[in-house]
């Protein structure tokens, strides 16, 4: 008898393998389970068991496996069927899958480069033989291959040895960046309790009148604490926190006298942290209390879900939506079932770890691409063994991956946003989507939320396929914002700008921050500046590799490519003509702080966008000092625009809101939209009503008048009109094809025949092959073909014909170099 293993290997192959196995392994062996095995000439890889059987093979002879790494399924059944389920929905390799759904400590490969973890204590007597022979080899060497410890080792089956190693915090793979931010402790000042009495002041005058060091330094303490004061109030908890720098700062004087004056007890100092990874302080053990238009919406949802699988949320900006899922997850915990809680950006789940470990405690674990391999691993054990710690999951959209033992609830906050939507690599797969699928495999229900719901999911909802419940109040009856526009043409006109500032927006600024408020600007470009152009002869420098104009970088003085990463120092006089007259035409994010340090030279200005949040903790650092008050103006991109909450901002100002709108993309409407809705709804989340200002050129645009009017119905009918008559989503799904080649004759060629021969099979609209407005990056050139199919024709019947047309495609020898990939539900 022969018994054979099917398997999934992490390459991009759209079939599973059979390896030959023993019959005690066949037995031994279950679904799930990870093994290693020889694939190619030389190349070991961790392959995922998805069946065992006893069909021999006919193409070729079935090789052995080399070693078995798992004693029980780390994969569920329910996450091969879902992985599968995205392969063949979203057209793309099961081994895609597989490599993306995994944390890449748990597929090692033959190639895997492995290091030593410092400032490790590593005691020696604990370590097995070949534990021991694998450390000692890293001593004289800073990193190995998985084949160079084979040969140490003198085996073929090393991988159980190196887990056990990485399990044992020794080892760390290679991809993992080394973190140089550490979770920040600021330390504050406060005057000890004793003297807060106006007996209490004169005594303290008293004890230091010999002191005029220390007497100067709490004198300052004074007048900083006096300053800070909101206007009108008196308590001492609207005073705005006071750091020790500060402090010493605006007294000249040194830490050592603040020392000294902790000592004599006239001043404590304390530390504010926002909490990380573990959570360490006190749950909260105060009943939530939903206010009447929450409650109605948490009934609401409930009424809902017992007819319908899905249900969206639509609330206005701050209507408390986050409530509202603590309420629902309450309920959920109480029948054992795991929740997982989906977000567009990683900068969101910092704020929203610390709300949730406030009711839930250690419940919370938090999965996103920032956290190392060893603390992924983690998360995925912790989730498949049902722990306690993991009952809530949050995450942004490789959560979906985790191998969940009993899912109740999924949440997918601001549920519209693009970033739900993987681009490159495969699998090309929409988390929203794909999450209904996964809570429809686990029986589970389905929460979207948002406060402007993507066209697609509003349409569903009403058309009755989800549930609706609408919030169109704020929490607190707080008032939504007051929108401003300015026209920057007519500011122009007038010379009322001071560089992109126009008169309206500083004032309101000034005005905030004299008030002790904080102030968020949004700018939906990086870098100072996308275009340095020569005024003699108009020459723009290029990427020499994709065609796209160098972005100016002024803090490091380079220009630097957005696609692939390619930079050279800004140059002195024109490449072309050698004129020295440059100049920058656009802005970014980087300029508008500059010009911010100029026009408000005594207040600070933070920044968030992608060059500012690299590293693990990037968020954390600008989010905890906005929080803190520490950073009086925030600019940003996109990143603000997503549910964070900061309760002191009371003005935000859309530098240009024109760039969004043009972008030649059949949603850049919604997108606008949303895009500005979202930014406004930062302003006014407490007491009093926020302000927003608008600054376009354009300022009867329909799209910007439905934004100042917070008019969703009007653009959503809009929006729908338009996309019936042109042929979009919802009305049609979009599958775009993108063809890559370094040879522009050659990809012209191929595109043009597989063009011809989709067309002549499909009985529906298909466009191409077109040009994108950039189309080469990386030195490859680009052809889009867009396939537009109507909700009459099956889907399924329709991407068979194309994968046929593929396959033909592939067959043919000249046109095989051709990189193709395909986009389902085009974003």
């Amino acid at each position: 008898m022969l018994f054979f293993a099917e398997v999934i290997l992490p390459l991009s192959l759209a079939k599973t393998f059979t390896y030959s196995i023993s019959e005690a392994e066949y037995h031994y062996i279950k679904k799930g389970m990870r093994v290693a095995v020889p694939f190619g000439k030389s190349r070991i890889y961790t392959a995922l068991v998805v069946e065992t059987h006893q069909n021999q093979p006919t193409l070729y002879d079935a090789k052995e496996i080399h070693q078995i790494l798992d004693e029980n399924p780390i994969v569920t059944e329910i996450q091969i069927a879902h992985w599968q389920w995205i392969a063949s929905y979203y057209m793309c390799a099961i081994g895609d899958v597989y490599r993306g759904a995994m944390p890449s400590a748990l597929i090692l490969e033959s190639e895997t480069i492995i290091s030593q973890k410092t400032d490790v204590f590593v005691d020696e007597s604990e370590l097995s033989d070949d534990e021991f022979l694998v450390y000692q080899a890293l001593q004289q060497q800073s990193s190995l291959k998985v084949q160079d410890i084979a040969s140490i080792l003198n085996k073929k089956n090393i991988f159980p040895v190196i887990q056990k190693l990485i399990d044992k915090n020794i080892l760390v793979l290679q991809e993992e960046m080394l973190e140089s931010y550490k979770p920040k402790l600021v330390r504050y000042i406060r005057l000890h309790s004793k003297y807060e009495s106006n007996q209490g002041l004169g005594e303290l005058l008293e004890t230091l009148k010999n002191a005029n060091k220390q007497k100067e330094i709490v004198l300052t303490y004074f007048q900083l604490i006096a300053s800070e004061k909101t206007r009108g109030e008196t308590e001492r908890s609207l005073a705005k926190p006071l750091t020790v720098k500060k402090l010493v700062e605006s007294a000249n004087s040194t830490s050592a006298i603040v020392k000294a004056l902790i000592e004599k007890e006239i001043f404590e100092d304390y530390y504010i942290q926002e909490d990380r990874v573990n959570f360490t302080g006190e749950t909260n053990e105060r009943e939530l209390q939903l206010s009447v238009a929450q409650q109605k919406a948490f009934d609401g949802i409930k009424d809902s879900f017992i007819q319908k699988e899905v249900c969206l949320l639509h609330g206005v900006t701050s209507s408390g939506k986050t409530e509202i899922y603590i309420k629902l997850i309450e309920e959920y915990l109480l029948t054992g079932k795991q929740v997982l809680y989906l977000l567009p950006e990683i900068a969101l789940t910092t704020q929203l770890v610390g709300r949730l470990r406030a009711y839930f405690g250690n419940k919370v674990a938090v999965f996103h691409s920032k956290y190392n391999n060893n603390e992924r691993v983690e998360v995925w054990s912790q989730v498949l063994q049902n722990s306690e710690k993991a009952q809530i999951v949050i995450g942004a959209r490789s959560a979906l991956f985790l191998p969940f033992a009993d899912l109740g609830f999924v949440i997918v906050d601001e549920e519209h946003e693009q970033t739900f939507k993987q681009i490159d690599p495969a699998p090309r797969y929409h988390a929203r989507d794909a999450a209904v699928v996964l809570a429809n495999f686990h029986k589970a229900k389905v929460l979207l939320g948002s406060a402007t719901p993507s066209i697609e999911t509003y349409f569903n909802a009403s058309s009755d396929k989800y549930g609706l419940v609408e919030i169109k109040e704020r929490y607190g009856n707080v008032m939504m914002p007051d929108i401003k526009l300015v026209d920057l043409k007519d500011k122009y006109f007038r010379k009322r700008m001071k560089g992109h500032f126009s008169d309206t927006l500083i004032e309101g600024i000034t005005n905030a921050i004299a008030l002790g408020e904080q102030v968020i600007l949004f700018q939906n470009r990086r870098g100072y500046s996308p275009i340095v152009e020569c005024m003699t002869c108009g020459h723009v420098p290029h990427c020499q590799q994709c065609d796209v104009s160098l972005t100016y970088h002024k803090h490091k003085n380079q220009l630097r490519c957005h696609y692939c990463g390619y930079s050279i120092a800004k140059p002195t006089h024109c490449h072309s003509c050698s004129s020295v007259d440059l100049t920058t035409k656009g802005f970014g994010t980087e300029q508008i702080q500059q010009e911010l340090v100029s026009l408000f030279p005594d207040n600070k200005i933070g920044r968030m966008d992608q060059d500012t949040t690299r590293g693990k903790f990037g968020f954390e650092k600008i989010i905890d000092s906005f929080k803190n008050r520490e950073v009086d103006i925030l600019v940003g991109t996109q990143m603000l625009a997503k549910g964070l909450d900061f309760d002191n901002v009371s003005l935000v100002g859309i530098m240009n809101a024109d760039n969004m709108l043009y972008h030649p993309d059949f949603r850049a409407f919604e997108r606008s939209f949303q895009m500005m809705t979202q930014v406004s709804g930062r302003s006014g989340r407490s007491e009093k009503q926020g302000k927003v200002i608008i600054q376009t050129y354009n300022p009867e645009h329909n799209t910007i008048q439905q934004v100042t009017n917070n008019d969703y119905s009007g653009m959503y009918k809009e929006q729908l009109y338009d996309r019936q008559i042109y042929k979009y989503p919802p009305y049609f799904r979009i599958i775009k094809i993108t063809l890559k080649h370094r040879d522009f004759d050659k990809l012209k060629e191929g595109a043009m025949w597989l063009y011809q021969v989709i067309s002549q099979n499909l009985n529906i609209p298909v466009l191409g092959p077109e040009e994108p407005a950039i189309n080469r990056i990386r030195n490859e050139y680009i052809r889009t073909i867009i396939i537009k199919i109507p909700t009459n024709t099956s889907v399924v019947s329709t991407k068979n014909i194309i994968q046929k047309m593929l396959n033909s495609f592939d067959s043919v020898a000249q046109y095989r170099a051709i990189k193709v990939a395909i986009n389902i539900d085009f974003y």
